[in-house]
């Protein structure tokens, strides 16, 4: 003879089911927003954040500075200020400028 299963226990599993599609489901969003801020990071990379042309790299002693073509803004990562108003050269009106603006 079959035994009938408790009410408990199918009520047990049907939330266990329930646990397991929530924490998929969960993964698969996580996994679509990491997909969709890489997009997003790759579709703006290296591009002027005012008119959205492709920055072009000019150097300045050891600093690589982001400078779009068209609008010809200037861009400067993380760290690139303080690395050129720290610069051996102690002069000239680039160092001047940049000192006037990191106040």
């Amino acid at each position: 003879m079959p035994i009938k299963p408790s009410e408990k226990e199918e009520q047990f599993f049907k939330e266990q089911e329930l646990l397991i599609r929530l924490k998929i489901a969960a993964e698969e969003q996580r996994a679509m927003a990491e997909a969709e801020a890489q997009r997003l990071k790759e579709l703006h990379w290296m591009h002027c954040p005012k008119c959205g042309q492709t920055l072009a790299m000019e150097k300045y002693g050891t600093v690589d500075v982001d400078v779009c073509p068209s609008c010809r803004g200037l861009w400067l990562d993380a760290k690139e200020l303080d690395t050129i108003l720290a610069s051996e050269q102690k002069t000239g009106p680039w160092r001047a400028f940049l000192k006037i603006i990191s106040r």
